[in-house]
């Protein structure tokens, strides 16, 4: 039997997914943006012909899935996915999840667990939207998102964390990351690990924004996938050039862990909430920051690099569909 993942359209087969980039954001809106509706209402017909012309933009690319880990407070809107993608035909993969600490809705299960188990409670959060769907919508999240702060796992962080094991443990649902300005990928892969997530089933993400190759290894020593998903983020939020991250990458596949590597640009491609102004040196170093960077600029480096259309094929097709298919899809390939 194949393995199935949920789309915002329904469930699809892994062999289906096809060139998947793993971390995008149709829509994102820090929390916050809901109290400023009267001078930022929400424009949702603007927010789905932006969305249509970013998936036409990567469908010419050849990508055929997009795994949007727009967290639940972060203006997650699955019904708006679900017109993108029956609009032009790409397979959106959407969230269940909440932010990290400090740029997360922490007053709603703080206040919660003063009163009581609210660990509990996002578990069974969890489980009603992976199993049911969310809200009225039907639509079933296809991964958890989980996010740790800048040189920590905060106490509230691992709530979530601690759920999201349990929900995996029950549903075989793939986890994907967040992690703050390089730091806590190895510690973030050792909680999952410890607490019986399947670390096949576990994306570490926003690795690039450490350039240490010996964080990567310690991270990757756990069992589980990392992701280069940043690139074009140049200049903010503690990000590298992408130079750097390109070498960084290369070390990486020449070590032999090309099969462990997802690749996306997490961009954010309509803000909720007033548009971003970057003053004038960020937008020229962001200049890149777009959903087709990858394919325009950075592939054709790793190719003049060496790296050969096989393992790019790895990287955007075949590690996405074992992440997603992970040990049930390998014992059925070897049946």
């Amino acid at each position: 039997m194949t393995r199935m993942v949920n789309t915002v359209t329904g469930p699809v087969s892994v062999d289906h997914l096809g060139k998947t980039l793993i971390h995008e954001h149709f829509v994102f809106g820090y929390p916050g943006f809901q109290g400023d509706t009267t001078l930022a209402p929400y424009d949702r017909e603007a927010a789905l012909q932006v969305g249509i012309h970013v998936a036409e933009r990567l469908k010419a690319h050849g990508v055929k899935t997009v795994v949007d880990p727009t967290p639940n407070e972060c203006g997650r809107d699955p019904e708006l996915l679900r017109e993108i993608s029956e609009r032009t035909g790409i397979q959106i993969i959407c969230a269940t999840g909440y932010y990290y600490e400090g740029e997360s809705a922490t007053a709603y299960f703080k206040f919660r667990a003063a009163l009581g188990d609210a660990e509990t409670e996002i578990y069974e959060m969890f489980m009603r939207e992976i199993t049911e769907g969310i809200g009225r919508s039907g639509i079933k999240p296809g991964i958890i998102k989980l996010a740790s702060s800048k040189d920590r796992i905060t106490d509230y962080e691992r709530m979530f964390f601690r759920a999201a094991a349990r929900a995996q443990k029950e549903t075989g649902i793939t986890i994907v990351t967040h992690t703050q300005e390089g730091t806590m990928g190895p510690e973030q892969a050792e909680l999952l690990v410890s607490l019986g997530a399947d670390p096949d089933r576990i994306v570490i993400g926003h690795m690039c924004g450490n350039t240490d190759v010996s964080y990567h290894l310690r991270t990757l020593k756990h069992g589980v996938n990392i992701a280069f998903d940043r690139f074009g983020i140049q200049g903010m939020v503690g990000a590298p050039m992408d130079e750097e991250r390109v070498t960084v990458l290369l070390g990486l596949l020449g070590k032999g862990y090309g099969d462990k590597i997802m690749l996306a640009h997490d961009t954010v491609n309509f803000w909720l909430g007033r548009p971003l102004v970057l003053p004038e040196p960020v937008q020229q170093l962001m200049a890149n920051w777009h959903p087709t960077h990858l394919f325009e600029n950075i592939l054709p480096a790793l190719r003049q690099a060496g790296i050969s259309e096989e393992l790019i094929d790895t990287l955007f097709v075949e590690n996405p569909k074992r992440l997603f298919g992970g040990k049930i899809a390998a014992q059925e390939q070897s049946a």
